[in-house]
């Protein structure tokens, strides 16, 4: 099957790189383009593509709101976001709360730029590791108080979920939060891709994220996940 990409980004070489690397895949189409954050939302709502790769700074409309439009709390049918950047934590980390499920530098090699599209589109998203621990470790709880420890906050803060979570769903979201593929934890928990699915699929229903990149973020934000992990 063919996936359907968006991109919007407001320099004309930049679109014209991505569309050439995209295009020249037999799986991928580039079906529009955006020259700001406005035109990128009607686009994306009008021709509902698979991916929609998102620059952050943009005219008219920036792509942080871009993203919220398309993709944040409260939308009905939500689109899947890539934003490319060149990394600013600020704004990088706005993105994620504003429903952006991957994130891809501008930089990097342009062999990630296919497989970051192919992650979107499955609902796999890529982060890589580099990107994960510089923008979740904003996440992590702060220096506890003499009274407590994070651990126990910790324990505290996953005890409150309605459904706790598994020895082993912890395992896989510990993985999921330092930028492991899905085949990455499974070769590490010596178990099958189709059982580290499962346990995505019930640790996104337990949690009710949306999507790898919101278990990352919850599992830094509980301390499940440190920069010492």
């Amino acid at each position: 099957m063919t996936i359907r990409v968006l991109i919007a980004d407001d320099h004309e070489m930049v679109r014209c790189a991505f569309r050439m690397i995209l295009d020249s895949q037999p799986d991928l189409e580039v079906v529009a383009e955006a020259a700001d954050g406005a035109a990128a939302v009607e686009a994306a709502r009008r021709l509902r593509p698979d991916v929609c790769l998102l620059d952050i700074r943009m005219p008219e409309q920036d792509g942080l709101e871009a993203t919220r439009l398309l993709a944040g709390p409260g939308v009905t049918d939500p689109l899947n976001v890539l934003i490319a950047t060149t990394f600013d934590d600020e704004y990088v980390y706005r993105a994620l709360r504003n429903g952006a499920c991957g994130f891809l530098l501008k930089d990097g090699a342009p062999a990630l730029l296919p497989e970051a599209v192919r992650a979107a589109a499955a609902g796999n998203s890529l982060i890589s590791p580099s990107i994960t621990v510089r923008l979740l470790e904003h996440m992590t709880l702060p220096a506890p108080k003499p009274s407590g420890s994070r651990r126990t906050t910790t324990r505290r803060r996953m005890s409150r979920l309605p459904e706790p979570l598994t020895e082993r769903e912890v395992d896989v979201v510990r993985l999921v939060a330092q930028g492991f593929t899905n085949e990455e934890v499974a070769a590490e928990l010596y178990v099958t891709l189709s059982t580290v699915k499962t346990h995505l699929g019930n640790i996104q229903r337990k949690l009710t994220a949306r999507n790898r990149v919101e278990i990352a973020a919850w599992a830094w934000e509980t301390g499940i996940c440190t920069r010492d992990c």
